[in-house]
């Protein structure tokens, strides 16, 4: 999406120093990412945060990277006037079991709706067409379903921080744990630099990561990426860790996610 193309533009184009290190960018979305981590063959990559728990083991989280929905996030919507409860007997689609989005809505909700997994670029239309009540889009679907004339049921995001007073955990950058530790130091740098680079060359940063977004102009690519790239980004710091830690323990609690004590942040 357009935000991690942005974070990763200076990488992909050699505008960073990665000391000893060769880096080679793969593009999947966020669910693939989740089910290629599962298995440990990437050294670094985006997963969700809904996922961390069950990834502890072989993966830490990276402090650089990381996207947190201050007052916004995935957004549920309909072709008309929906409320929560009904959605007990309707079906949802949403764009994976392991994203952060998903845990985000059952913990809205207070229970599990039908829900339908589909690629995250399929959901608007899957909407429109009345295939299914309701959709749970990320990514640059949090902007462009206006343009469906869809109904806004409920912004994830808004809802959370009206819930915690804490921007809501999205998505982390991670890297495996066995990797020697000068190693995940150097990706943390890199990581952090190539983020830096972005926001200090901010016009080529921005029209690269708007091939990136489906429907997105260059001003709503720039509006986008301003709301997922910011300060926390740079550093999640300790509001950020207390929004993960708020975030996974509420996950526990309700039987949707393991343990998530052993998640760790690095860097």
């Amino acid at each position: 999406d357009p935000d991690d193309a942005f974070m990763f533009w200076a990488l992909g184009e050699g505008r960073v120093d990665t000391g000893d290190l060769q880096f080679e960018i793969g593009v999947e979305d966020v669910e693939s990412a989740n089910r290629r981590a599962a298995t440990g063959e990437v050294d670094v990559t985006a997963i969700s945060f809904a996922a961390a728990p069950a990834l502890a083991g072989r993966y830490s989280i990276l402090d650089s990277g990381a996207s947190l929905g201050l007052g916004y996030g995935p957004v549920l919507v309909s072709r008309g006037e929906c409320r929560l409860d009904a959605l007990r007997e309707g079906t949802v689609a949403i764009p994976g079991r392991r994203t952060s989005a998903w845990l985000a809505l059952r913990m809205c909700l207070g229970f599990e709706p039908r829900a339908v997994e589909m690629e995250f670029t399929e959901i608007l239309d899957a909407v429109v067409d009345g295939r299914v009540n309701a959709g749970l889009v990320i990514h640059e679907g949090q902007l462009t379903y206006l343009d469906h004339q869809l109904h806004r049921v409920v912004d994830l995001g808004a809802w959370w921080m009206e819930e915690t007073g804490l921007p809501l955990p999205l998505g982390a950058n991670a890297v495996r744990r066995d990797l020697p530790a000068g190693v995940r130091d150097c990706v943390s740098r890199v990581v952090r630099a190539s983020i830096e680079c972005a926001l200090a060359n901010r016009g080529e940063a921005i029209r690269y990561a708007q091939s990136f977004g489906r429907g997105l102009d260059e001003d709503r690519a720039d509006r986008f990426v301003a709301m997922y790239v910011n300060e926390l980004t740079v550093s999640m710091g300790q509001k950020g860790r207390a929004a993960i830690k708020e975030f996974l323990g509420r996950g526990f609690r309700g039987g949707w996610v393991p343990d998530p004590s052993g998640v760790e942040v690095v860097g």
